[in-house]
Formats: structure tokens, sequence, C-alpha cells
């Protein structure tokens, strides 16, 4: 008798199909085809113990197990289910009635438990898409899988518990959620603004960031508040669009880090590497191809604390990313696209010892030795970054008497506004989003300058000896400043400012 079920397999952040068909005749033995790796091999031991401890019987018969298509790799023990209702169902000790209305997944212990799988969202998003009408994933599952609308999601501890629903036609497990009430007032986090005293043209600067897209880097002596200021940042961003939540859910549901008792990723994600990590830490790979650090920095900020000591190959992997926004890791197998919109934060210390251009403390370092470590950062990959932060220690007075700066709900504001006149511009362009994301020939479109602006900009570059890659990069900020101040052309006073903001591209920096 043959029988089908249906499962899900993922590439990339995305889910395919997977067709399960169970034939069984006569015979006595046991064929599981259609490119199953290992671990999907090694669930006939399983499903043997499995049927036996919950009360029914592994046929001894000849089973033909397919998995369609066959030219896609099946990994890991999440088919557990699903092949397991399909035998069950092949040797008529249940009802086959419903089973092309789900789609179904999880693994099963020896007792019948079923145990967490990852990528349960893009799963029902997938399952959805292709018209089925239900999925049943593991409890732990099932707030992730939930928040897909149109799509009922059933989650079960228990092998027996899915018999029973399929049996009885029952509504059992099912859970039901709004994902747009989700993100509702979902902007609590740990840190605020209004507890960094002083600093006021850093959190400028990082205003400025947040409000065009724009990749930052701070520089400066151990103690300054580099690390305090960057953890602040995501508090400024703009609030995450439905779309934009799933999109990063997807990523965290695939890596397999999504918590138990989450089932959306409602606030911007902030990720922080250690500076020991690989190439394929930070951009993704493995074996089995896993989304890295940027990918799960999706739509949030990707922050690099002592830049110059990540390795050389590890930073300079970051460039493609940062420019198309898209990670492909390619295999012998197999080939998955990952996605990569984040905004880079990086700090550095200016030189070894940490105190190059300190008002307060001598730096022991020699000029060559400073030039040496600053070389460190390529130059395409500081070419990607729109703003140079020089940070200094903040004064004791400061310390001990400014009274609290604006809160993080007040800049953020301000942020949503500029962010909505750049919608509002690029809302017939499906490849710019934001300032920073600006080509040449977007920049001469929406970032013309006046007359006396241009010839400001030009004694800036002469008299402050800045490289030619300033150029754009000024406009582009001169941009977003005027998009904060809602000013439709770029004033002088916005081309001024920005100029501040390129203290890497002087070239008499570290000489």
């Amino acid at each position: 008798m043959l029988v089908k079920t249906t499962g899900s397999a993922i590439h990339g952040i995305d889910a395919i199909i997977i067709t399960i068909e169970v034939n069984i005749s006569q015979g006595k033995k046991f064929y599981l085809v259609g490119l199953p790796d290992n671990a999907v091999k090694e669930s006939h031991h399983r499903l043997v113990a499995v049927l036996n401890n919950i009360g029914f019987k592994f046929p001894r018969r000849r089973i033909v197990i397919n998995m369609a298509p066959a030219d896609i790799k099946k990994e890991g023990s999440a088919y557990d289910l699903p092949i397991a209702i399909a035998i069950l169902a092949a040797s008529n000790q249940i009802d086959e009635d419903r089973l092309d209305e789900f789609v179904m997944m999880g693994e099963l212990s020896l007792d019948g438990t079923i145990k967490p799988v990852k990528g349960a969202l893009p799963m029902a998003l997938k399952a959805k898409e292709e018209g089925f009408k239900n999925i049943v994933v593991p409890k732990e599952n099932v707030m992730e899988a939930a928040i897909v609308d149109g799509i009922d999601v059933y989650g079960f501890h228990h092998i027996n518990e899915v018999i029973s629903m399929l049996s009885n036609k029952s509504e059992d497990g099912l859970v039901k959620l709004d994902a747009a009430e989700m993100l509702v007032g979902k902007h609590d986090y740990p840190f605020d603004f209004s507890e960094v005293k002083g600093q006021e043209n850093i959190k400028r600067a990082l205003e400025i960031a947040a409000a065009g897209g724009h990749n930052i880097i701070m520089i400066g002596p151990p103690g300054s508040g580099k690390t305090m200021l960057a953890k602040r940042l995501p508090s400024i961003l703009p609030p995450f669009s439905i779309e934009e939540a799933l999109e990063t859910t997807k990523i965290h549901s695939v890596a397999g880090i999504l918590p138990d008792d989450s089932s959306l990723v409602a606030s911007r994600p902030y990720r922080s590497p250690h500076h020991t990590i690989s190439d394929a830490g930070l951009v993704g790979g493995g074996t089995f191809p896993q989304p890295g650090e940027i990918s799960l920095a999706q739509n949030g900020v990707l922050f690099l604390d002592e830049l110059p000591e990540f390795k050389r190959t590890v930073l300079e992997v970051m460039r493609q990313p940062m420019e198309d926004r898209i990670v492909t890791i390619s295999r012998a197998r197999v080939t998955v696209d990952y996605p990569a919109s984040f905004m880079l934060v990086a700090a550095m210390n200016p030189c070894p010892c940490g105190y190059y251009n300190d008002p307060e403390r001598e730096c022991v370092c020699s000029p060559g030795l400073v030039k040496t470590y600053l070389n460190k950062i390529s130059g395409p990959l500081l070419d990607r970054i729109d703003l140079h932060i020089e940070v200094t220690p903040v004064p004791f007075k400061d310390l001990a008497m400014t009274p609290k700066g604006e809160s993080s709900n007040t800049v953020r504001k301000r942020v949503i506004l500029a962010n909505k006149i750049q919608e509002q511009r690029f809302k017939e362009n499906t490849r710019v989003f934001s300032n920073a994301q600006m080509s040449s020939r977007d920049i001469d479109s929406y970032c013309e300058l006046q007359p006396d602006g241009l010839a400001l900009l030009k004694m800036a570059m002469e008299k402050l000896n800045l490289s030619a890659r300033a150029f754009n990069r000024i406009k582009k900020v001169a941009r977003t400043i005027a998009d904060l101040d809602n000013a439709k052309t770029i004033r002088n006073d916005h081309i001024a400012e920005a100029i501040q903001y390129r203290s890497l591209d002087r070239e008499s920096w570290g000489n």
C-alpha cells in the first residue's frame, strides 16, 4: 500500500516541501532513498523502537521510502515524525484520510517524545505558500510557527497526540497568534541614551548613522565609552516592520537560536562577536552551511570591538556582503544565500598603547608603529564606513555634574521622521532603502550641492588633506543631516558637519 506524507527541508533561510512516499509490499527489506544523509538513514532503527514502545507495530515487510525531490539533500533527524505517520498509515494502523492537509516535522525520542527542530518559521511560511491547511511541529517550536497567518499550526509533545488529533479530527494542540500585536510596544531596550553623560558629539554622530543607515567607526582610548555608546545604538533605530521582523526571525530560527518562549524577534538584533571569530563564524558556512554573525545581525547592528585585532582575512570577507547586502556560500553540493543587511559599528584604539592623541596621557608608540596599527584596516573596508568619530574620555566635571541627556525615545522620533523622508525619496527604487545605500548615480541625483557648498567641500578636502574616497561619503552623510533637519536642499552647515566625520581619511592621521 502506498501512502504519502509531507515534510520540509531548509535551504538557506527558506524551506522546500518534501514529499515522503511509503510503499509496503511483500518481502522483508527496508529501503530509504531520495538523497538522505546518515541521520535520516538511522531513522529506521529509531522508528522500530518508537512504534513498539507506543503500542504499535513496525511492519516486518518490504518497505520502500522515497523522499522527493531526490536531488535535494535531506539532513537531520526531523523527518522521523512524517516517516513514522506514513508507515502507520501504509500498514493500516491509522487512517490516511487527512494526511494530505498536513506538513509535519519533528525528531522522535525512543519513547515517542517529539524533539524541537530548526527552521519552523520558514517551514510554516512555505506550507502556507504551497496551499497546505495545517502544519504539525514540536511543542517547543509552535510559538514561532504560529505567527504565520492563514495556516493552522499544531504543537505536540508526543507522537500519540498527533495520532489522536488525526484520528479524532480534533483541534487539540492548535495555537493562534497575531504577529502585528507582538510588535506593539517592543522598544524596551536595556540601555538608554539618557544614561550617557557628556559625549554629545558622539551621540549626534550615532543619531546620523541610525537615520541614514550609515556604517560608523569610533576611535578613542580605552575607557572613553565606545562600547557603552554602541550598545545604545539599537535603542534609537526605527521599530521593526512586520516584514523585517519575520525576515530576521527566519534567520534566527534556521540558526536554532530563537528562545523557546519567543515566537518573533521583535527588536532589532545587536551582535558583538569576539575578535577571535573565524571567517565562517562571521559570514556563515560550515560543512552544512549555517548563517554567520553578519546574517544574525540582519536589520540590526553588528558591533566589532577592537577592530584591528580581528584577523585581516576575517575583515576582508565582509567587504562583498557589505556592498551587496547578501552572502553567497558555495559548497560542492549546494549554494545558499543569506541576507546581510546590517549596520556596522566598529571601535578601535588609535594605537597599540591606546593613547595616541589623548589629551591627558602620553602615547608611547612610535609614529611608524601607529601607522602600522592603523594599516591593519584596509582601505577598501574603510571605504565602506561613512562616519569616522574620535572619542575622547569624559572629564570628571561632566561625569559628576552633567544632568541626563535626551532619552533614546526622543532621539528615535527624529530618526523615524528622517527614515520616512528616505522611504518617500526611494519609493520607486527597489535597490536603495536608505541614504547609505546610494550609488554614485543616486548621489548625483539626490545630493546636489550649491556652488558655495561645493566650494566649501573643495576647500576642506585641500586644507585637511582628505582622501578622494571622502568626497561621496561626505555628500551622503550631509544628505542624512539635511533629512534630520527636514531640509530639501543640502546647506553649508550640513556639509560642514559631515566633514567632521572623516577623521581616518585625513592623510595626516598617524603621521
